[in-house]
């Protein structure tokens, strides 16, 4: 619970310095107070250290996820991972110990996990480690983005935070590729280098300024935000709407996953957990995991159509990540969606020729065309963009548990889909490809009708306005 002195503004310290244009001129420097009228902020060097650290994590998430493959071969008793556990209390963990101790809490148990690997001697080693490993795996899916997107300015947090899908792609094909040149217990060494790069790097970093003001520490949050914008930087206003919009929610009682399911937060809830199950029962998840059982029983070869999918992968996320604050969020994401559409389409083409002799020649065609349309329009928008949006639409109060239901909701989706993907195939190959272009289908229509467009707008304006009732009783944000 919040302190009563908090609620009411009593603080041991003015939040906004009232002299601060004087002393830093009109131009206030290169992150100066003419900038911050205009809405636009630079990219500090303390910023740009705190993503790296942060994705960091992400990095170790995409080890995790490329793991698998090149090492099956040398392990006869693999077990996936496990990330629904750990997916229940993410929110929870980041909220209480802060975004910074969550990912060196998440560390602990990736660096534990790895190393379980390494030395494991049977299976149940090799089980023990690999749960660990999901479980952190579980809490750095939200807590990275929900920490990059706290602390970059509006203008700069669409990118920045889709840095957190690209080192994901990175640490996947990076790690299937070094799975051909070692074998799996030094691959599993290797997983452990990003883990101790990230530990190292916390304390080193600024704790999110929005998580310092619900916790009440408004001197740590201003010294935090002025470090994240630089020396020079007018950080009044910034800190005046965080202050202020913390300060209205901090009126309201602390929120249970059941709050989640007031009228108030709707919106947010429909959009934040509808995107994660749309983007999961859209098939990545299948058509990633069976790329080369895919193009094999297309006709091609599956280590070429591997190697083709990552060729893909790294340069659309990286477009993406470009530009993510130039086009904005919903034409990404509807561009990503059309796009999974047709890929999908394609596969299921595919293997519909399989059965027409005069057209079986092209069935191959169709199939890795298919598949690379569908990674890059992925990979483009669908894979990281829910996670950004995500981390911007539930407001600070809501924040922790409404991550743990979405990361959940989100792995839940990844099991089933994983999980069913043999049966539907058994049962109609084409059939299974048609349902999942069907539900990509469905996602274009979602984003055009209920997505808001988050660029360009502080995380406070994004709340307010996807939570109405918060919103009346906040006269400062439009």
């Amino acid at each position: 619970m919040v302190k009563e002195s908090i609620g009411k503004g009593q603080l041991s310290s003015p939040l906004i310095v009232a002299d601060k244009p004087c002393e830093n001129g009109s131009s206030g420097g290169g992150d100066g107070g003419g900038e911050e009228e205009m809405g636009v902020s630079s990219a500090t060097s303390v910023l740009v250290l705190s993503t790296l650290i942060a994705v960091c994590g992400s990095y170790v998430f995409g080890t995790a996820v490329g793991y698998s493959s090149p090492a099956e071969s040398g392990i006869m008793d693999e077990l996936g991972l496990s990330l629904a556990e750990s997916a229940i209390s993410s929110g929870r963990i980041a909220d209480l110990i802060g975004r910074r101790g969550a990912m060196g809490f998440s560390e602990v148990f990736c660096l534990t996990g790895w190393l379980a690997v390494v030395f494991s001697k049977d299976a149940w080693w090799l089980d023990f480690g690999r749960l660990l490993i999901g479980c952190g795996m579980g809490l750095l899916s939200y807590v990275v983005p929900v920490y990059i997107a706290e602390i970059t300015p509006k203008n700069l947090r669409g990118g920045f935070t889709t840095v957190h899908q690209l080192m994901i792609c990175c640490g996947a094909s990076i790690t299937f590729l070094l799975g051909t040149l070692v074998n799996w217990r030094m691959l599993a060494l290797i997983g452990t280098i990003p883990c101790l790069i990230q530990v190292v790097g916390l304390p080193f970093v600024p704790e999110s300024p929005r998580w310092l003001a619900r916790s009440g520490r408004w001197r740590d949050c201003e010294a935090a935000l002025q470090r994240l914008r630089g020396e020079n930087a007018f950080i009044s206003r910034e800190a005046a709407e965080i202050k202020d919009y913390t300060e209205t929610l901090q009126r309201f009682s602390e929120a249970t996953v059941l709050d989640l399911f007031q009228w108030t937060y709707a919106r947010s809830l429909i959009v934040g957990v509808g995107l994660m199950v749309l983007q999961q029962f859209g098939g990545v998840n299948a058509i990633v995991f069976y790329a080369s059982a895919i193009f094999i029983s297309a006709g091609f070869s599956g280590r070429v159509g591997s190697i083709a999918m990552v060729a893909v992968q790294i340069p659309m996320t990286t477009l993406g990540t470009i530009l993510m604050d130039k086009s904005g969020r919903r034409p990404l994401l509807l561009a990503s969606a059309a796009g999974t559409f047709l890929g999908c389409f394609f596969v299921g083409i595919s293997f519909l020729m399989q059965g027409h002799q005069g057209w079986k020649e092209l069935g191959p065609i169709f199939a890795l065309l298919g598949v690379l349309i569908y990674d890059g329009a992925f990979s483009l928008g669908m894979g990281g963009i829910p996670w950004v949006i995500m981390s911007e639409i539930f407001p600070i109060n809501m924040k922790g548990s409404a991550g743990s239901l979405v990361t959940l909701v989100s792995w839940l989706g990844s099991w089933i889909i994983s999980y069913a993907f043999n049966f539907l195939m058994k049962w109609s190959s084409a059939g299974t490809f048609f349902i999942f272009s069907s539900i990509c289908g469905i996602t274009v229509l979602f984003v055009a009708k209920l997505v808001p467009e988050t660029k360009g707008r502080t995380l406070e304006e994004i709340q307010a306005s996807m939570n109405p009732l918060s919103a009346k009783n906040k006269h400062s944000i439009p």
